[in-house]
């Protein structure tokens, strides 16, 4: 029985509502400080994928075709205001209070930052692929404490829009879940850790955006994923 996604989705349901409704309440050196928390914590679970890699060229070689591709297609705009249309279509239902909000490039760039930490996540993605053949659900659910805390704090300033993020994640993790019967008999362990490696380059960059570092384009960065066991598996066959 799948239920990783569904943990997983209720984390950021619950944190995304709990922290809009305490934002007010909420010092505010622990919403400055929690970030850089999560961020790190983001980039040391992206270290530890990274170290799974077994061809080395394939992570390279899909992050950079695959950031080449999202930004030729502008994959990261898009995703921006699909989050404006959600922040727009929440207000209409949640009034915020004068000053509350922050600007809309403020909005775009934290808003697309949850999105992929939540969404397109390698730990999420492969924690759905590894339940739907295993039925071990422990990734997800390990992932859901972070998430449950980071949606929390995001929502004191995001608002509920952080709770949409949940409908999005759902959706995404149970298609991975079920559909890896099908996928994952036809991979390899080298492609499986390959992917991995590539997810944490992602979640990596992430963490970095998160703390306010440097603002990767990670959205743009998302067709690695879907390159990255092609390429591993050519790559096998060729050397």
């Amino acid at each position: 029985m799948i239920i990783g996604p569904y943990i997983n989705g209720s984390a950021v349901l619950i944190g995304g509502i709990a922290g809009a409704l305490l934002s007010s309440k909420l010092p505010e050196r622990i919403r400055n400080s929690m970030p850089l928390i999560f961020g790190a914590a983001s980039m040391c679970m992206g270290i530890i994928l990274v170290n799974k890699v077994v061809h080395m060229p394939v992570m390279v070689l899909s992050v950079i075709l695959g950031a080449l591709l999202g930004e030729l297609v502008y994959l990261e705009k898009g995703i921006g205001k699909l989050g404006a249309k959600a922040r727009g279509l929440v207000e209409m239902f949640v009034r915020s209070e004068p000053g509350s909000a922050e600007s809309q490039e403020q909005f775009l760039q934290s808003y697309v930052a949850i999105i992929v930490l939540f969404c397109a996540s390698g730990t999420g993605i492969f924690g759905s692929m590894h339940e739907g053949m295993t039925g071990d659900s422990s990734i997800l659910i390990a992932k859901s404490f972070l998430d449950l805390f980071t949606a929390a704090i995001f929502a004191t300033t995001l608002g509920f829009a952080v709770g949409i993020v949940a409908i999005p994640q759902l959706i995404i993790q149970l298609l991975l879940a079920y559909g890896a019967i099908f996928i994952l008999p036809m991979t390899t362990p080298e492609m499986q850790a390959d992917f991995s490696a590539v997810g944490g380059v992602l979640m990596f960059a992430t963490g970095f955006r998160i703390c306010g570092i440097k603002v990767f384009p990670v959205a743009n960065m998302l067709p690695a994923l879907l390159l990255a066991m092609p390429i591993s598996s050519l790559w096998s066959s060729i050397f």
